[in-house]
């Protein structure tokens, strides 16, 4: 079962790019971020005729997550539990039935956080409360899960390419990473990190200041498992190519596989 992230950066604009890349990479399902679309206004139509099976959960103009499934779907929510009043899209989740294995998985886009200090950061920080509560609920399951998505965390130093230009950033504060890790230290397994150690690999290159080609990225982008899916994985990687194509997400998939 191959299970990507990937944070396109506005459906309509990115329709093209990622098509050919779920026509390449042709994993089982994508969970996709910063939609940019209403659920009426996703072209839903143009993945069902390839064989996806489409669930959304969008909003106008920004934010807005989705999965798109070669696989069955089954008991698919929208929205991270924990605030009746919060308005923006950025969770979905679906169980996926697979050979051997019903997985359920979360795609999330975490919130910016910026600018810091003020309101936007207090929603992230509280927003990761509720993630944290989420995560302990998927652990006494007991059952596969992956929370996938564009984290907006840059967990450590070596996933930047300039950290010092990080230091009082949304993404990099101490308060961040301490959340991050909270969520981490309950029992999951950050997917990537668990197969390739060391500085230089990086999901979100800007698309100011030449960043793509100086190399110059951060790795935000992040699937973690519980114990029961971690046993499962097999492979884990970054897209990194992606980014030098024409119209490209500021983003990169980075995907899993797991033996379900």
């Amino acid at each position: 079962m191959k299970i990507a992230t990937f944070n396109i950066n506005g459906i309509k604009a990115r329709i093209g790019a990622l098509t050919d890349w779920l026509d390449e990479a042709q994993p089982d399902v994508a969970l996709l971020q910063e939609i940019k679309s209403v659920d009426e206004a996703f072209p839903r139509e143009h993945f069902e005729e390839r064989g996806w099976q489409v669930e959304t959960h969008g909003q106008k103009s920004f934010n807005g997550v989705a999965i798109l499934s070669k696989l069955p779907l089954e008991d698919v929510t929208r929205g991270l539990p924990g605030d009746d009043e919060d308005e923006q899209a950025r969770w979905i989740e679906a169980t996926v039935i697979g050979e051997s294995h019903a997985v359920r998985l979360c795609g999330l886009y975490l919130p910016n956080g910026n600018p810091v200090p003020g309101p936007k950061y207090d929603y992230k920080l509280a927003w990761m409360k509720r993630l944290e509560a989420r995560a302990r609920e998927l652990l006494a399951s007991e059952m596969p899960a992956v929370m996938a998505g564009d984290y907006n965390v840059i967990p450590q130093a070596e996933d930047a390419a300039k950290p010092q230009a990080w230091i009082e950033d949304a993404l990099y504060l101490p308060e961040t990473r301490a959340a991050f890790r909270r969520i981490l230290n309950l029992g999951f397994t950050e997917a990537f990190r668990a197969r390739t150690q060391g500085p230089g690999h990086y999901s979100f290159w800007d698309y100011q200041a030449g960043a793509w080609q100086r190399n110059n990225g951060i790795r935000i982008d992040h699937l973690l498992l519980t114990p029961q899916a971690a046993d499962l994985m097999t492979d884990v990687q970054i897209d990194r190519d992606i980014r030098g194509r024409d119209k490209p997400s500021d983003h990169v998939p980075v995907w899993i596989d797991l033996a379900a």
